[in-house]
């Protein structure tokens, strides 16, 4: 039997695991594996990590522990529990000032923003649709639009634009053939938040040619200004989709918990999608929730934990000869890479990148999709609050033997 003659042309058909690409996290992790060999008992400085670096608030683990016992939360949990989707709402109204929607009808929980990601394009896409995917970004919506056999357009995020999509330069031709835009604000990877003016603009260009706005606001907590919601925008809730994450709001990463809200039949569609798909998330999991997501304490703590951080990461970063400044919201720094250190030079952001890693020891993630950049996360692991200090110094002294060179 061959098995590689039955593989699907979607993940590569017969060239399947035989190619000898490599991707960019392979690549950083085979960087690392061999900066520890060549430097044992030096610590990396891991500025790449893209999770939260602490628990989740203690009453949320608190009440986990209770519902973990509780006989009713044993079931399968299907599209999600009452409370899960009442609480929700609550926070879409405290947090956003979204206060028309229906908990049963525009809100529906997911096992976290990826699986919903997923789904989207198996309720909208059909072969030869189109979705315009702003990049960099996180792939997901895209990827499963070409398994559909959708075709996926992409729109860059540049600096001279603000890193907000510039619909303007949109084909019109392309436009009418689209009917998802996938936006992600506050922005991964470049830390850019939404602003009303970008939200009412992009609802005015989703309105003219009928696109479904899928709005991936999975740090939307995490934000140095003013929390917005494009649902809380004029004629937002009837084009667009909004997506929210419990991972990094309230470091439940592993927890997998998260929920789509918008118009009923936008919710409706997917959370049929989805009860093909899985059962639900764990009861219980949705009930320690519940404990805190529309809890403004709790996750205002882990907002100004991260935005301490990033201050002192952008002192360190301009120093070193960096264009760096406070994000407007996430846990990253998003800064044009070096264009050499002393007499090597980089061609793009990943060579600049497997530089840091394999010769300082200080690891990034790259991005070359609209122009070289590189990220580096508040994430980064140390012992606590006040061995904080020393890891960044380190950084600080690291960044300034490297002799960067910027163009």
């Amino acid at each position: 039997m061959d098995i590689q003659q039955l593989f699907a042309e979607r993940i590569g058909g017969a060239r399947f695991g035989l190619t000898n690409e490599i991707y960019k996290f392979e690549k950083i992790k085979r960087a690392k594996k061999a900066a520890r060999e060549a430097h044992p008992g030096v610590e990396l400085l891991d500025f790449g990590v893209g999770e939260p670096d602490q628990m989740a608030p203690a009453p949320i683990r608190r009440a986990l522990k209770k519902a973990v016992d509780d006989p009713a939360n044993r079931g399968y949990a299907d599209n999600g529990i009452p409370e899960f989707k009442a609480a929700a709402a609550q926070y879409m109204k405290d947090f956003f000032g979204v206060a028309d929607l229906n908990p049963e009808t525009e809100i529906n929980h997911t096992i976290g923003s990826k699986p919903a990601l997923a789904m989207i394009p198996l309720c909208f896409i059909n072969p030869g649709d189109v979705a315009l995917v702003t990049v960099p970004g996180y792939p997901v919506l895209a990827t499963h639009t070409r398994y559909v056999g959708g075709e996926v357009v992409k729109i860059p995020l540049r600096r001279e634009n603000g890193f907000f999509p510039d619909l303007k330069a949109i084909d019109p031709a392309v436009a009418e053939k689209a009917k998802l835009f996938y936006v992600n604000y506050p922005n991964n990877p470049t830390g850019t938040a939404a602003t009303a003016a970008f939200f009412d603009e992009l609802i005015a260009f989703a309105q003219k040619y009928n696109i479904l706005i899928v709005q991936d606001a999975a740090y939307a907590t995490l934000i140095y200004g003013d929390r917005l919601s494009i649902l809380s925008r004029p004629g937002g809730k009837d084009c667009a989709v909004e997506l929210h994450s419990m991972s990094k709001s309230y470091n439940m990463t592993g927890w997998r918990l998260g929920f789509v809200a918008g118009g009923a039949r936008v919710v409706q569609a997917i959370a049929e999608v989805k009860d093909n798909i899985d059962s639900g998330q764990f009861k219980a999991i949705q009930h320690a929730a519940c404990a805190g997501i529309a809890d403004i304490n709790l996750s205002e703590r882990i907002r100004r934990h991260y935005q301490g951080r990033l201050r002192k990461m952008t002192a360190i970063l301009k120093k070193a000869g960096f264009k760096a400044k406070m994000p407007g919201g996430t846990f990253y720094l998003y800064v044009e890479a070096p264009k050499a250190a002393g007499s090597l030079s980089f061609a793009n952001a990943e060579e600049a990148s497997q530089y840091l890693i394999r010769e300082h020891l200080i690891s990034t993630v790259p991005w070359d999709d609209a122009g070289a950049f590189l990220r580096f996360s508040a994430t980064f692991e140390s012992k606590g609050p006040s061995d904080d200090a020393r890891v960044l110094a380190e950084l600080e002294g690291r960044l300034a033997r490297a002799q960067l060179v910027f163009g």
